[in-house]
């Protein structure tokens, strides 16, 4: 049974870029000498290359084994032209899209498979376990950590693009509980339930483009949070296809049967199965909201604002930090660069929910922001809720000017937030300064718990020659320090292939058997997004 699906199909993303390449901005003169003056950009990197000069290698897969493919999906739903295969290479970090727009397809799938339901997308994975063909499940191809370039010794690659799988297929409205379908983009997912009055209340700076299954894969956190939960805490049920059979997982909310193997699969990044369904709590739509901007002295009287916050009051929906350099330089706000004239540092708190809950909750926090020294700043929250999907099209320009940009992420308890923020600050600082390319380096509080925040770095400097390895060496020095200070690896970008070597270190040779005997028992022949979390062998 189907309630609806999207009526229109949703735009591919720019192949070499971030979303729409039409809403990438034009840098004023006045950006483009900060950039020159500041970093040392001097000219712009080469454009990338039409998507028609772009060479991919030949499809590995035998013809046989394509047909046994079309029976299961349809015939035209295999599809082997060399512009999908580019369109579903890698993801969308600076260093996937640097390789791209140098021309660099290596990474190409051989096919991509489009499956409709549950049942052919156990028969697609029948196929390739017999084959010995890898899986990269494809949602809205928005990873940053290198989560869709597969090990390329199987003897092809398929991209299963999700997309046809795009369903409300119920909704509990006595348990507010939505099954929804992992094709749906955030969008879709929205105006679907919308129209009946709910919301999922999940919205990443990734939501235009990410797919609910990849919401729950990576264990997506969305821009408010700290009022509506993470992702993964928002699903009750999930429907799973692995090589090895199907997983049926959440007959209620809670319960005390073993160990929660919902939490196995979220997270997992594709290399246990196939995310095919999943039941997510929602709310009903928002009366009213609300976004305030409130400045602070310093990055560490706003942090300890914050914690107040989430510790002794009703929590506000939306909470965000921005540092002093990146309030300098407006990235609070996403539509400008460019110095800021008020100084200081920028938080937005935003209030979404009944008129009642705004006010009381506006009020309850109000006297705990003005106490700890925050004024009120009118126009940044609006700005904020109007821009705050636009930061990835920004770094498009930035990538075109010739600067390196790049972001990374980290969480860890209150009381060592600050070493973890000057940890990973120095790290990057000396990193790029080694290599002659003096950054900036910019960072926000993104996201709050009662027992600690989340701390989202944004770097910046000029282009060398080989700007990914420029990049790599900046961010395993980053990497060393998160964990040195006491972090975790990621709190919402996943692990990848880019976060493997640290995830190892992070959860111990113990964990790293105990997810590898996981993955050996639903996926016996390794297709399952090879190289992905924690790799094949004992060594990343």
């Amino acid at each position: 049974m189907v309630i609806a699906r999207p009526s229109e199909a949703y735009p591919d993303q720019s192949w070499s870029g971030w979303g729409d390449a039409d809403q990438v901005p034009v840098l004023s003169e006045a950006v483009l000498a900060l950039l020159r003056d500041g970093l040392g950009v001097t000219g712009g990197a080469d454009g990338a290359p039409r998507i028609s000069d772009v060479v991919v290698a030949p499809v590995r897969v035998p013809d046989a084994v394509v047909a046994k493919m079309a029976a299961v999906v349809g015939s035209d739903h295999v599809i082997l032209d060399s512009e999908s295969r580019i369109r579903h290479t890698r993801g969308k970090s600076t260093p996937d899209l640097l390789q791209l727009r140098a021309g660099d397809a290596g990474d190409a799938p051989d096919l991509v498979v489009l499956p409709l339901s549950h049942d052919e997308v156990v028969g697609v994975l029948r196929i390739c376990s017999e084959h010995r063909i890898a899986v990269v499940p494809f949602g809205g191809g928005s990873s940053v950590v290198g989560g869709l370039a597969p090990d390329r010794s199987f003897g092809g690659v398929v991209a299963l693009d999700l997309r046809r799988m795009n369903a409300l297929v119920a909704l509990d409205e006595v348990s507010r509980v939505a099954v929804l379908e992992p094709g749906l983009r955030g969008p879709e997912a929205e105006a679907l339930l919308g129209e009946r009055g709910y919301t999922i209340g999940h919205f990443p700076q990734s939501f235009e483009y990410a797919t609910l299954g990849g919401f729950a894969a990576a264990r997506s956190s969305g821009q408010a949070s700290a009022g509506y939960g993470r992702f993964d805490e928002l699903v009750m049920s999930v429907r799973v296809a692995t090589p090895a059979g199907n997983l049926e997982l959440g007959r209620a909310p809670k319960s005390a049967a073993g160990p929660d193997l919902r939490q196995l699969v979220l997270g997992s990044e594709g290399a246990f199965g196939v995310i095919t369904s999943l039941g997510v709590r929602v709310l009903p739509a928002p009366a009213e909201r609300v976004y305030e901007g409130w400045r602070f002295d310093s990055f560490a009287s706003g942090c300890d604002a914050f914690r107040r916050l989430v510790q002794d009051v009703p929590v506000p929906t939306v909470l965000r930090l921005s540092d002093e350099a990146e309030t300098a330089l407006n990235l609070a706000r996403p539509s400008g660069l460019g110095a800021g004239s008020e100084g200081g540092c920028l938080a937005i708190v935003g209030y979404e929910g009944t008129y009642d809950f705004v006010d009381a909750c506006r009020s309850s926090a109000g006297c705990v922001l003005r106490d700890a020294g925050g004024l009120v700043d009118a126009e940044a929250g609006d700005a904020w809720a109007r821009d705050r999907f636009r930061g990835p099209y920004l770094r498009d320009a930035l990538l075109d000017a010739g600067a390196l940009v790049e972001t990374l992420e980290t969480v860890t308890f209150w009381s060592g937030l600050s070493g973890l923020y000057e940890a990973v600050s120095v790290a990057l600082r000396e990193a790029l300064v080694a290599q002659g390319t003096p950054p900036v380096v910019l960072c926000h509080v993104s996201h709050v718990y009662p027992a600690g925040a989340s701390l989202y770095f944004t770097v910046g400097c000029a282009q060398l020659p080989d700007p990914v390895s420029q990049w790599r060496a900046a961010k395993a020095a980053a990497s060393d320090a998160i964990l040195g200070a006491g972090g975790s690896i990621t709190h919402h970008h996943g692990i990848g292939r880019d976060h493997r070597q640290w995830y190892q270190e992070e959860i111990g040779a113990l964990g790293v058997e105990v997810v590898r005997a996981v993955k050996a028992t639903l996926d016996p022949t390794g297709i399952m997004n090879p190289g992905i979390l924690v790799g094949g062998s004992a060594s990343p």
